[in-house]
């Protein structure tokens, strides 16, 4: 009965999983789990329904398999659709072997991943089918914050099943061969008249660019599996636990002398930033999350002195790294994240303000824009900010500035930190003067100039102590490292409540 658990229901159906381009369960479960680590519970479940030719199908382990194993040699809990068992689809027998593994994740203070490759709720069970779907939205909502929640797309998922994955932590994705959609291309055709292939509705591609449901998406499955280990290396077990902690080969007071030519001193050129985050990090290493959606900020994991830190940080280079709906979004849900689980937020600004326009006017940025601000203002982790050149405007508040709670502050020698640029504040505070003047072009300019001499250059934050300190950019790395060391032991209590109202 074992080897034929293990085995599978034919060799058949694990041919035409290979065809479709899909790794079998096990095969799947060999390349996530350290080797020989795997240990497999609820194998001889079968399901006991009844009806539609399904009494005489009990195939054992019900379509998905469930256990444990280690990472690096940390547990993992885990359970696994088999696409070979009624397509993965979802019955009451399956949804308890699920429930059970999730409440035991929980209990043990461990990290949960999902293996989906699955059609979806069992049609010939009914309810009982949607019911065990019920279960796992609960157990997802109750274990958020408190363990690491990794949800990988390796086949379709349509319907309520998608809702599992949005409620975890991260999203892996596989391009061509995994999909979520809420309702499939035959509804959306019957429904709107629209013609779209699975991929076009809910492919990889679609929800790493578009939706932003997809935090990472891979070409093959043993890239993806790696990704997710590597992902599971950086984060604590639970919430009561602080991120595992490497010795560092990158020396910690390595001076960055390339910084000084990366980033340019005129705030209109524009600079990629992730060179920035390369150059600062330990051993130029970081893994960012939805690294194709939301792209004029970067959110990103990473080491600093072999601690495991989260990246926030603009990007000039996409819409000038201004804050927009999708931009807020992106980085509130990761502040969120890293203060749960106990990651500490450096973020790095250039920023020049939200995006204007009616389109964002009337999607709602301010509501999308306080996210961020609450995300930050409610988070107690070990919070340190650097200006890199210019923060205007409530942007500038909005990203971590000290009056919002930032525990250090630094800023480079080029910052510009003020209301809005020179020439627009020049525009406002002179403008009758300008006007008034036989020569309004030269009156501007010379406006401008005084108006950056007084307000912007780069020590007013300092001196009015909205800045900790102006430092060499060279001695980023060596400044943040020994700043989140001082900050390691840092404890802050939140008041007394049920939760709080977040904006939606």
């Amino acid at each position: 009965m074992r080897a034929q658990a293990v085995a599978g229901p034919s060799g058949r159906a694990t041919r035409a999983q290979h065809a479709k381009g899909k790794l079998t369960v096990r095969e799947r479960l060999e390349l996530l789990l350290d080797e020989g680590s795997f240990q497999e519970i609820g194998q001889l479940r079968r399901h006991r329904a009844v009806g539609f030719g399904l009494e005489t199908r009990r195939p054992h382990t019900d379509g998905v398999i469930t256990g444990w194993g280690t990472v690096f040699g940390r547990t993992v809990f885990v359970y696994a659709h088999d696409f070979r068992i009624f397509g993965g689809a979802l019955g009451e027998a399956h949804a308890s072997k699920i429930h059970k593994i999730m409440d035991m994740a929980v209990a043990a203070g461990a990290p949960l991943v999902s293996l989906n490759d699955g059609a979806g709720a069992r049609i010939q069970e009914g309810v009982s089918a949607l019911a065990g779907y019920g279960g796992i939205f609960r157990r997802n909502t109750k274990a958020s914050g408190v363990i690491p929640q990794i949800s990988v797309m390796l086949g379709p998922c349509a319907g309520g099943a998608a809702y599992s994955p949005a409620l975890t932590d991260f999203v892996f994705m596989v391009r061509e061969t995994s999909q979520m959609f809420i309702t499939g291309p035959d509804v959306v055709k019957a429904v709107t008249g629209e013609e779209i292939t699975q991929n076009g509705l809910g492919g990889a591609d679609v929800h790493a660019e578009t939706s932003g449901v997809c935090h990472f998406a891979y070409e093959d499955e043993e890239t993806c599996l790696a990704e997710v280990r590597y992902l599971l290396s950086m984060l604590p077990q639970n919430n009561r636990e602080n991120p595992p902690a490497v010795a560092p080969r990158d020396p910690v007071d390595r001076r960055c002398e390339t910084l000084l030519d990366l980033v340019p001193s005129d705030g209109n050129r524009p600079y990629d930033m992730a060179g920035v985050i390369e150059e600062v990090v330990d051993d130029g290493e970081y893994l960012e999350v939805h690294e194709r959606w939301a792209r004029n900020i970067i959110c990103a994991l990473a080491r600093l002195g072999g601690r495991a830190v989260g990246v926030v940080a603009n990007q000039p280079r996409s819409l000038a790294g201004v804050l927009d709906i999708e931009a807020a979004e992106k980085a509130a849900r990761f502040v969120q994240f890293c203060d749960a689980f106990n990651i500490p937020v450096v973020t790095l600004l250039d920023v020049p303000g939200f995006l204007p326009g009616v389109a964002q006017e009337h999607g709602g940025i301010i509501r999308h824009g306080a996210k961020l601000l609450y995300a930050y203002c409610n988070a107690t982790v070990p919070r340190v900010s650097v200006v890199l050149r210019k923060a205007y405007g409530g942007a500038y508040i909005v990203m971590d500035s000290q009056s919002i709670g930032a525990d250090v502050t630094y800023a480079w020698p080029t910052n510009e930190i003020a209301v809005m640029g020179a020439e627009g504040a020049a525009n406002v505070v002179f403008r009758r003067r300008i006007a008034e003047a036989e020569d309004p072009a030269a009156m501007r300019v010379r406006m401008v100039k005084e108006y950056a001499s007084e307000l912007m250059h780069p020590y007013y934050a300092v001196e009015r102590g909205l800045v900790d300190d102006v430092i060499d950019p060279a001695e980023t790395r060596a400044v943040l490292i020994g700043a989140l060391a001082a900050l390691r032991a840092k404890h802050a209590d939140l008041p007394s409540r049920k939760h709080g109202n977040p904006p939606q």
